[in-house]
């Protein structure tokens, strides 16, 4: 291992390892010293001892202190007990395989990192604020209410505001849920966290960014970070139920023998290894598994957890469904083809920034209609697009302002609706009515209604920040009934912790808004392509945007938590033979030491299958892996 790499480890990791090797060195030093007789052959077990033992049983003492009661437990006591009988080879091996354990787990664990960071690094530092000679930049904490602060295409808007100068469009479904790119004109709010479209916005600064939008969401994700729920680990689970019955067995073994080496060698045959060494193995064999999927898993737990999960809250934007808007519907006046309309309006819109214009754009080349030349073309802030495209005058515009200058057209439109939507005018006549939506993705309606029959879940919940109409809408089509809409962070995060004391909970969600609910969830799976902020907060993160690669994560969680299992509770069964060997006097601490490597390798084979697998077998679709 270069010396680069190592520096790169955490201590606690590095310490392990140098455990090993110190371990290592020193069993192969003893054999030396044993035929060469330069030293005694104890000489550099003990040294291993001071160095690795004493550490270690040091930690598993603090664990007790805490009444955590391990499967280490039992290896802290085989070491005691080996040196109080200057058993040191015993010893040795005992730390060394509690060492891999730890080393092993240390690894699985070690790509773990903060979510905070993530918050305070996506906000500028600097900012541009004008002033009447120009722009200055200053730092973040320097904005004081009421300056003016240029924002320049693709940044983060760094606290919240009223549009003072400039049109546009900015990004803010990470922060609302609400799905589309959200028009600025002088007048409107903006929110800090909002990421700025193709053009400078001017805003006058409403609140100091510790006040803002973007700082409550963090004050939000801070507190659900505190209070994140601590869940043992299967291996200790395990461990907490056998590590008691095998010490009353090697008690009972040294009462009824009076034989301190048969007490010794029950106990070391006894040190549930499969726990120590399996399981981690097993757990980093499924994260190399879920990387080739597409998923990185970014707390192993989650291995563990998932297959436990009763309740599954979803969110909506960019999990359920796609994140912007579709063309759903063209509603025409009885003279009008609505394909000449789509023809006519992408014709227009393609000169256009406004957010719909892509969804519009999208919907003529599903088409085949060739773009047609279009002169005159005008976009005035709040009053729509107009332009001339053969001997017609085209008018995009919305229902509100139609209505504030043609109040008698009013009869001709047709109802309002859920999603968003635009009218088209020509010659100014009343022409069509243009609907979106954020459709959702093909195979929403398919997961979700598998998750009951195939996964036990017994309550699945859309929590969503967007509007009740869009929530509703979507609800309708996926046959979701427990719906949550226009929710804040917080009351994402009050609806998790209420769930999660009923049952454990899978929270899915990508948007910075579903960050602390993601933290305080019993599992939390974000998609991220987009948010590294949400990455950071969730336990798994599924980077190909598709639910599909949940059902993969679901089914290799299972496997995982299958093979586990298989390991821990078949590894105890040999152990349990052992000890009876060990107890009659067949089996001496040294042998019972070397056995149980062996019942170590059995386990690691097992733990390996999920590598030396090809793919993941699914009960969705075949075809999704």
């Amino acid at each position: 291992m270069s010396q680069k790499l190592v520096s790169k480890l955490p201590l606690k990791l590095r310490w392990q390892l140098m455990i090993i090797g110190i371990s290592l060195l020193a069993i192969i030093l003893s054999i030396i010293f044993q035929f060469t007789k330069i030293f005694s052959p104890d000489f550099p077990l003990l040294i291993a001892i001071i160095l690795g033992g004493i550490p270690s049983i040091f930690y598993i003492i603090l664990k007790l202190l805490k009444s955590d009661l391990g499967a280490d437990s039992l290896a802290a006591i085989a070491i005691i007990t080996a040196v109080i009988l200057h058993q040191y080879l015993a010893a040795v091996i005992v730390i060394l395989m509690l060492a891999s354990g730890q080393a092993l787990e240390s690894y699985a664990m070690r790509k773990a990192s903060s979510v905070l960071l993530a918050l305070a690094e996506r906000m500028p530092t600097i900012v541009h604020r004008k002033i009447s000679t120009g722009i200055e930049d200053i730092p973040l904490n320097d904005i004081q209410i009421g300056d003016l602060i240029a924002v320049y295409p693709h940044e983060t808007c760094p606290t919240d505001g009223i549009v003072v100068e400039g049109k546009g469009s900015m990004d803010e479904s990470y922060l609302t849920g609400e799905p589309y790119q959200i028009s600025k004109v002088p007048g409107t709010t903006v929110l800090s966290g909002a990421i700025n479209g193709e053009t400078v916005i001017i805003l006058r600064a409403e609140h100091v960014p510790a006040d803002s939008r973007y700082a409550s969401i963090v004050k939000v994700l801070e507190e659900a970070e505190q209070k994140r729920p601590t869940i043992r680990r299967l291996g200790d689970q395990i461990g907490a139920v056998f590590a008691p019955i095998a010490l009353l067995f090697a008690l009972a073994t040294w009462y009824f023998t009076g034989d301190a080496i048969r007490f010794l060698a029950v106990l070391v045959i006894a040190t549930p290894c499969p726990l120590l060494i399996a399981i981690p193995i097993t757990v980093i064999s499924a994260i190399s598994m879920a990387a080739k999927q597409a998923i990185i898993i970014k707390d192993p737990t989650v291995l563990e957890r998932l297959p436990t999960c009763r309740t599954a809250i979803f969110d909506k934007t960019g999990t359920l469904t796609y994140g912007k808007p579709v063309l759903t519907e063209i509603i025409t006046s009885e003279k009008v083809d609505p394909n000449i309309i789509l023809q006519n309006t992408a014709s227009l819109e393609r000169y256009s920034k406004h957010p719909l214009a892509s969804a519009i754009l999208q919907a003529a080349k599903k088409n085949k209609l060739m773009l047609l030349d279009a002169t005159s073309i005008s976009e005035e802030a709040g009053k729509g697009l107009t332009g001339i495209i053969g001997n017609n005058t085209i008018h995009i515009t919305h229902r509100k302002k139609l209505l504030e200058l043609n109040p008698e057209l009013s009869t001709q439109l047709p109802p309002t609706a859920t999603g968003l939507e635009c009218v088209i005018l020509i010659n100014g006549e009343y022409a069509a009515t243009m609907r979106f939506h954020d459709i959702p993705r093909p195979e929403s309606k398919l997961f979700i209604s598998h998750l009951k029959p195939s996964h036990l879940f017994n309550k699945i919940m859309l929590v969503s920040g967007d509007r009740e109409s869009e929530v509703k809408y979507l609800g309708g089509l996926l046959d979701l009934t427990e719906l949550h809409y226009s929710q804040s962070p917080q009351q994402k995060l009050e609806i998790v912790r209420s769930e999660i004391k009923k049952a454990p909970t899978l929270f899915m969600g990508d948007g910075i808004n579903d960050a602390p609910a993601l933290t305080a969830a019993t599992v939390g799976i974000a998609f991220g392509q987009f948010s590294n902020v949400t990455a950071e907060a969730a336990g798994a993160v599924i980077m190909e945007n598709s639910l599909n690669k949940v059902e993969v994560l679901i089914h290799l969680a299972l496997a995982t938590r299958k093979i586990v299992l298989q390991s821990a509770i078949g590894g105890m069964m040999l152990s349990i033979i052992g000890m009876g060997f060990a107890a009659a006097g067949f089996i001496s601490p040294v042998i019972g030491a070397i056995l149980q490597e062996v019942i170590d390798i059995l386990a690691i084979l097992n733990a390996l299958r999920l590598i030396w697998g090809s793919q993941i077998e699914t009960d969705l679709n075949p075809e999704i892996n």
